[in-house]
């Protein structure tokens, strides 16, 4: 059973005048006297912090006593800001500020989907700085680094160029989600200028990906594609035969404990 008593929530402000939003934080407090990383919870696309994935990694973190954050990008779960708003640049932004607000000493970042994408960004702005996280390991699921360079643009049909052309955005089925997903023309232009497999990615740390085979949105040759980006860290791939994007069965959660737990107690 969860203890919900050591978790805290609370909102944040990221940015400022008209670009200010209030953003959603779930932070679990560390048992006092416990050393460890704590763990980061960097959600996809439309995704939030009460997905299954994202409970089960507070839940994990409360049996070791550790801490961990979980927080809902502008536009998503029950932040403010409007959707059509977000941009890579604006969502890794507000994942910069929520780690400057807590100051962890050190972390494990798990991205899931384009959280993928937001945890490798956030590395690399991380190592800019003189006095940051250390980042102990990285879980990588499903991780859609560079999708809107990688996977939309090179399929996009000449109705949704036309439709980004005339209106700004274009709509697609979503099949998680009744309402459908909406990719905007801001979001494509400023992914351009947030690439990360353009070259070799620095992580200085361990990475484990864990992949579906059967993913309908982010195939698994862009799991491959990725780890040829990160030539210089220990990187292990579990590809998961019958696995779809989300990743959510229990046996899933097992992989993602397992691969959590790997980083913690292997390093």
């Amino acid at each position: 059973m969860t203890d919900t008593a050591s978790l805290t929530r609370r909102t944040i402000t990221v940015g400022s005048g008209a670009g200010a939003r209030q953003i959603a934080v779930i932070q679990r407090a560390a048992l006092k006297k416990k050393s460890g990383p704590a763990f980061v919870w960097l959600g996809g696309y439309r995704s939030d912090m009460a997905g299954t994935k994202a409970v089960e990694l507070d839940a994990l973190a409360g049996e070791l006593g550790l801490a961990s954050i979980r927080f809902d990008y502008s536009g998503h779960g029950i932040s403010g800001g409007a959707f059509r708003e977000g941009t890579i640049s604006r969502w890794l932004e507000e994942a910069i500020a929520v780690l400057d607000d807590i100051k962890p000493k050190r972390v494990i970042l798990v991205g899931s989907s384009m959280g993928g994408w937001i945890a490798l960004r956030l590395v690399q702005e991380l190592r800019k700085r003189k006095k940051a996280a250390k980042i102990d390991g990285i879980v990588l699921i499903a991780p859609a680094p560079d999708f809107t360079a990688e996977l939309i643009e090179p399929n996009l049909t000449e109705v949704e160029r036309q439709s980004l052309a005339e209106r700004g955005y274009f709509e697609e089925h979503s099949e998680y989600s009744p309402e459908p997903n909406i990719y905007t023309r801001a979001l494509i232009e400023d992914g351009r200028l947030n690439l990360v497999m353009t070259g070799i990615i620095e992580t200085g740390c361990s990475v484990h990906i864990l992949q579906g085979m059967k993913d309908p949105d982010v195939p698994y040759a862009h799991a491959l594609k990725l780890i040829e980006f990160l030539p210089a860290d220990d990187v292990v791939l579990t590809l998961i035969r019958d696995g779809d994007h989300r990743l959510s069965r229990p046996q899933d959660i097992e992989k993602l404990r397992a691969a959590v737990l790997a980083l913690i107690f292997n390093d």
